[in-house]
């Protein structure tokens, strides 16, 4: 497997970011886009919102995939306080379960599943999580159901783990082949997670800046 990049990783602290301003919009007001909100119980709806390059993007995506096949949105945008007690509480289990750790060991092992805070995509506005449905907008296999730890999936999470079948590969293959063509980048660590613009993104196409930084929702 090809050396992954955590988001814990110095380099991408050190990626500048040139925020363009960018709005964050609700996804659901685009009925092309399939949006699962079952699994969410947040009166202001902030799951739903991505910056509006990261919605243009998905719906590019969403025209690539083959007949029969749909993106199913789960999570956009997630408030910074959110992210932090994400991060806070996998790192707290982390160094219960192995004591022996250091602070650096849990924050890399914490970050292959909860970006640390302060660079996190998700509170920029430049992830989501997503996957595939049908046109009937049920879920196909994936190999692992969508926010699987590293622990709980032996690593099956990982976009190109090989401990999965062969049908939950092809699928991952077509997502990821929609998302890459729309100009999205994958976390190593988890199939369903996707970015554009933020420093993950900058760091591995080569951008000199990010365009979106961690912001409070209006």
């Amino acid at each position: 497997m090809t050396e992954i990049v955590l988001m814990s990783d110095p380099k991408v602290a050190a990626v500048p970011v040139q925020e363009c301003g960018e709005r964050l919009v609700d996804v659901r007001r685009d009925s092309r886009l399939l949006v699962d909100e079952r699994k969410w119980q947040d009166s202001a709806g902030a799951f739903a919102h991505v910056r509006e390059g990261v919605l243009d993007r998905l719906l590019r995506a969403q025209a690539l995939l083959p007949g029969g096949m749909r993106l199913l949105f789960v999570e956009g945008y997630r408030p910074p306080s959110l992210q932090r007690r994400y991060f806070d509480e996998y790192a707290s289990q982390l160094r219960t379960d192995n004591p022996g750790w250091s602070v650096a060991q849990v924050r890399a092992a914490a970050s292959r599943y909860v970006s640390p805070p302060e660079i996190a995509p998700h509170s920029a506005g430049a992830a989501v999580d997503v996957t595939l449905a049908d046109d009937d907008g049920r879920e196909v296999d994936m190999g692992t159901r969508m926010n699987a730890t590293p622990e709980e999936s032996a690593d099956a999470c990982y976009t190109q783990a090989e401990n999965i079948s062969g049908a939950a590969r092809s699928h991952r293959d077509v997502l990821g082949a929609a998302l890459a063509a729309a100009g999205l980048v994958n976390y190593p660590t988890e199939w369903w997670h996707w970015s554009y613009g933020d420093r993950y993104w900058a760091l591995m196409t080569g951008a000199e800046t990010a365009h979106y930084g961690p912001r409070e929702l209006d």
